[in-house]
């Protein structure tokens, strides 16, 4: 019996299910229960949410999210090796599981969900970046979620709320900060994974903001900011030359200089350039 519910440790579940981690799939299995149910706590009140999880593994921070009161999780998994040991978990939390087999990139969760939703998620590495800048760049905002609770290499996770002026800040800043409330809330060590990587993790709570905090259209923003930082260290007038013919006087009319490089710019004068490049 572990020491959130009455079920197995999750040492026992990966032995009896025969799991183990596997890298094309960017997996680390998290096994102290403690540490789960810590990270589930991040996310708030769940007593009136749907939770999306992407990745579950074995189940951890499942029956974390569900043993602090989630109404309901949807657990999105790709690898079906996982589903036997996650069905066990859902027979001990009748009707508040429900599992699905297949790919983030390629499932629309709004399927199994009802609002209001959170999103937690120890995120396979090898698709977390991606998902992320999925969540922060829909069509229309506010999103469909209320927060990201989510685990990432602790890079990356300094990349999501890094500011002007420092080597981490880039596209992932401004896309975090411009729409929510980004913050690190907990930080792993690579000996708390099983296999343990080479890197150590951190978790980053986003919370959506009701607007953006600049007036900007979300695909012109995200595509300037992407040519700008694919070459940082050129000044912005020759990094984002590409995007049209006049960009120097593009970019003083937004009140950059073009001489400036893209990590000395701020969030406000991204979106200002990408408000003067949608006109």
């Amino acid at each position: 019996m572990s020491a959130i519910d009455t079920l197995p440790p999750l040492r026992a579940v990966i032995a009896s299910h025969q799991l183990s981690a596997r890298k094309s799939l960017g997996q680390n299995f998290l096994l102290d229960l403690n540490l789960t149910a810590k990270i589930a706590r991040q996310a708030g009140d769940l007593t009136e949410c749907d939770v999306l999880e992407i990745g579950p593994g074995p189940g951890g921070l499942t029956r974390g999210l569900l043993a602090e009161g989630a109404r309901r999780v949807v657990a999105l998994e790709k690898d079906t090796r996982c589903i036997p040991a996650l069905e066990e978990i859902s027979a001990a939390y009748p009707g508040r599981l429900e599992i699905v087999q297949g790919d983030a990139l390629e499932i629309d969760p709004l399927t199994y969900l009802n609002a209001p939703i959170r999103i937690a998620a120890n995120l396979p590495y090898n698709v977390g970046t991606e998902l992320l800048v999925r969540w922060l760049t829909p069509p229309d905002w506010p999103p469909f979620w209320q927060s990201l609770t989510l685990m990432f290499q602790r890079e990356v996770a300094e990349r999501i709320v890094a500011q002007p002026g420092s080597k981490a800040y880039g596209r992932l800043a401004i896309l975090s900060q411009w729409r929510t409330d980004a913050r690190i809330v907990l930080s792993l060590p690579p000996e708390a994974f099983t296999p343990p990587p080479k890197v150590s993790s951190a978790v980053v709570h986003l919370t959506a903001l009701a607007e953006p905090r600049y007036p900007a259209d979300a695909q012109v923003l995200s595509r300037v900011v992407a040519a700008a930082f694919n070459q940082r260290r050129k000044m912005l007038r020759a990094a984002l030359k590409g995007v049209t013919p006049d960009i120097e006087d593009r970019l003083r009319a937004a009140g950059i200089q073009p001489t400036e490089r893209a990590e000395q710019v701020s969030l406000e004068a991204f979106c200002a350039l990408a408000r003067e490049l949608a006109r």
